[in-house]
């Protein structure tokens, strides 16, 4: 595989409504996830384990803290012609915003036409996964495809959410694409729905975005636009994902749109035997990891069982249990942490109970006091409560 040959393009300007109030503050791509990550590390890491390592981020709301993120943790080296570099929104072609992904891409063209790739790899920000695409990028070259699209079967009740793929018995085209279809009655009991992981022929990338830029009832949409318009013309494949494999272990692949998801990937970590591991230096997920002091647990019954335990932890003989601890969290004596995520330098205090919840950085939980115990008293106190139950404290909060 011709690496300098083919572009990776990050899309990272989604607004990540349904992941508030993470988002409140910032870009759904700068989200922290597993601890020391934010999610745009994640389809970077995967591109530059593959030799992909000329990336362009297109970014566009709150996008202060990713492109700065990106700016100081993915420095590659440019003498050998590698780059990540962070884009926002340029209102190139007019005084408008990206009006879609499709929209993203068209309006970064210039990108494309400079780097001139045989190739554009594109992928979002808002799933969490270890893939190596180098298997998937092999088989569209093989097929003549325009655009291959990786893809998951899910459960009928989840495809709603995403674009579900038809294709004949053993044909890898794809015959049907419906972006998140309102009535999933008909479809059978785990469809097959993309992933959001696209590899395009530079030509037809470029061309029909071009051409979906002057249709004025577009949704400028990869999933609502450009699929369908590829499938007419019978250039559009799918790639199995369940059959990609990296270094070290199969792939994995969660979807990140909402909060319940968000927090399910965190229990994932937290297995005995975990669906998706962090521990694999076969096919590391990167980021840069700030020079902090190693965790300390102290006092006879300060532990913590079946979770992940960031740098900076302090946890002063209280009990953390299935649960992901970020850098400079502190759980004071006698508290209690339980199926929960606890973003940056959240306090925990003496005697205080944190059950099935998030809470964002710079938290603190006063002696005594709970949160995620009684979800109807956590919505009296204006905290959000996700339709699976979890609870979630917004950046900065005190919690009585």
């Amino acid at each position: 595989m011709a690496a300098q040959r083919i572009l990776g393009l990050v899309l990272a300007g989604g607004a990540g409504q349904r992941l508030a109030p993470l988002t409140a503050g910032r870009a759904k791509a700068a989200v922290p996830f597993g601890g020391f990550y934010r999610m745009v590390d994640f389809p970077l890491s995967n591109l530059v384990n593959a030799q992909i390592r000329r990336i362009y981020v297109l970014s566009q709301y709150k996008c202060q803290s990713l492109n700065r993120h990106i700016t100081t943790t993915w420095q590659l080296n440019i003498l050998l012609g590698n780059y990540v570099i962070p884009v926002p929104a340029q209102q190139r072609l007019g005084p408008y915003w990206q009006a879609g992904s499709a929209d993203a891409i068209h309006q970064s063209l210039n990108l494309i036409e400079s780097e001139r790739p045989d190739l554009v790899l594109v992928t979002g920000t808002d799933h969490v996964y270890r893939m190596d695409p180098r298997p998937m990028i092999d088989q569209h070259r093989a097929s003549g495809a325009g655009v291959t699209v990786s893809a998951v079967p899910v459960l009928r009740r989840d495809a709603s959410s995403f674009g579900v793929i038809w294709t004949a018995p053993g044909s890898r085209r794809i015959d049907s694409f419906t972006e998140k279809p309102a009535d999933t009655a008909g479809l059978p009991d785990r469809p097959l729905v993309s992933m959001g992981v696209y590899v395009f022929d530079r030509h037809v990338l470029m061309d029909t975005v071009r051409k979906n830029a002057t249709d004025g009832d577009s949704q400028y949409s990869l999933g609502a636009s450009i699929m369908p318009e590829l499938v007419r013309q019978r250039a559009a494949y799918v790639y199995d994902f369940t059959a990609n494999q990296v270094p070290g272990e199969l792939g994995y692949w969660r979807e990140l749109g909402t909060l319940d998801s968000y927090f399910e990937a965190h229990m994932d970590l937290c297995d005995a035997e975990p669906t998706f591991t962090l521990h694999n230096d076969k096919w590391p997920i990167l980021t840069h990891v700030h020079a902090r002091p190693p965790a300390r647990f102290t006092g006879e019954n300060g532990c913590a069982i079946n979770s992940v335990i960031c740098t900076d932890v302090v946890v002063s003989n209280g009990q953390v249990r299935d649960s992901v601890l970020s850098p400079g969290v502190r759980i004071d004596a006698g508290s209690r942490v339980s199926r929960s995520v606890l973003l940056h330098n959240t306090r925990v205090g003496r005697g205080a109970t944190v059950r099935d919840a998030i809470v964002d950085k710079n938290v603190v939980v006063l002696d005594g006091a709970s949160v995620g115990v009684d979800k109807e008293r956590d919505r009296a106190r204006g905290f959000t409560v996700s339709d699976g139950g979890v609870t979630v404290v917004a950046k900065g909060q005190i919690v009585r």
